[in-house]
């Protein structure tokens, strides 16, 4: 047998955690877990089983750097939440920042809702299969969009429409409908009977993005039974310019021979030029040399020009879609 030591391991950050949460015990170490989200919790799960043959050696030097990186820290005990919310609004606008911040916040501000994280789509939509429309719409919108989306495909399909429609018009939620959800939920906390914004336009396309197609094609006309100005918002919000790139070139070449050259270039003035050269890619050189001629020829053009022109792109291209002529996106999942 070798008398040569084994050279210590090198521990990734989140094996490090792990060693440290074996030193501690059970009570402490659930409630650390407890302060983490699902996907955290698994990765430190995983990397505990890994270090369960840790050395004394490997145990030492993860204590040591602990401790050191411990000395180092200052002003560790305040609340990040102000900072959070200045930086988000200021990076991402009060809405995409309101959206966020409602699903990272610590759950004493979250109304208890952060268990949905935890549940499978499934299980949530048996959950609140029976519930009353608003229940079911309030506990989709405080989804993650693509778990919402499966969630609603689930749920039964005269009940979608309305759901929807719900969801697109939600702001602040009433107390009441809070409370009932940390009943209907298994883990409750308590919120102070404040109230939650969520939902809207944007998160009700997302949510519907993240069902598949078919759910679609068969929710969006009866929303536009039911409110057809809401349901043009939801399918504005669901398709924007870029989504065109995702066509491939025999389906984007059919679009582009249906826009006027006008639009075409007043379209294209928005994009970056990696885009641009996609889209005239599949044009003839000469066509191709005549839209970036007329787009020179422009100059600067105001941004609303640019944005009007991309959506009357758009509306052609759902048009083309609907009548089977061009196929929007590349999988079954994908929407026309």
């Amino acid at each position: 047998m070798s008398d040569v030591a084994t050279a210590p391991r090198n521990f990734t950050g989140v094996e490090r955690a792990a060693v440290l949460m074996m030193l501690v015990d059970e009570e402490e170490a659930a409630a650390m877990l407890q302060k983490l989200d699902p996907e955290e919790v698994r990765e430190l799960g995983a990397a505990m089983l890994n270090v369960a043959d840790v050395s004394e050696e490997e145990m030492a030097n993860v204590l040591d750097d602990f401790t050191g990186k411990a000395r180092d820290r200052t002003g560790i005990s305040f609340d990040p939440r102000p900072k959070v919310e200045a930086v988000m609004t200021r990076a991402l606008g009060d809405e995409k920042a309101g959206s966020i911040l409602a699903r990272i916040t610590p759950p004493d501000a979250a109304c208890g809702l952060e268990i949905l994280s935890w549940l499978d789509a499934p299980e949530i939509a048996a959950m609140i299969e029976k519930e009353h429309p608003q229940i079911a719409a309030v506990v989709i919108a405080n989804l993650d969009p693509a778990v919402g989306g499966k969630v609603l495909e689930q749920l039964p399909e005269g009940s979608q429409p309305d759901i929807l429609h719900r969801i697109a018009k939600l702001g602040p939620v009433n107390p009441d409908a809070i409370d009932t959800l940390k009943t209907l939920l298994a883990n409750r906390r308590g919120g102070g009977g404040a109230g939650l914004t969520l939902g809207g336009t944007r998160e009700a396309a997302k949510i519907l993005q993240g069902a598949r197609k078919a759910t679609e094609q068969r929710v969006m006309p009866k929303l536009f039974k039911i409110d057809k100005d809401l349901a043009k918002a939801i399918e504005e919000a669901m398709f924007v310019f870029d989504n065109l790139l995702d066509m491939d070139d025999k389906n984007l070449g059919t679009l582009i021979r249906n826009v006027d050259g006008d639009v075409l270039s007043r379209a294209l003035k928005g994009v970056d030029e990696a885009a641009r050269e996609r889209f005239l890619g599949c044009m003839s050189a000469r066509a191709a040399d005549g839209i970036r001629d007329e787009m020179e020829a422009r100059g600067p053009m105001k941004l609303a020009e640019v944005l009007d022109a991309q959506k009357v792109m758009i509306a052609i291209a759902r048009n083309l879609a609907k009548d089977g002529t061009i196929m929007m996106g590349g999988g079954d999942d994908d929407y026309v």
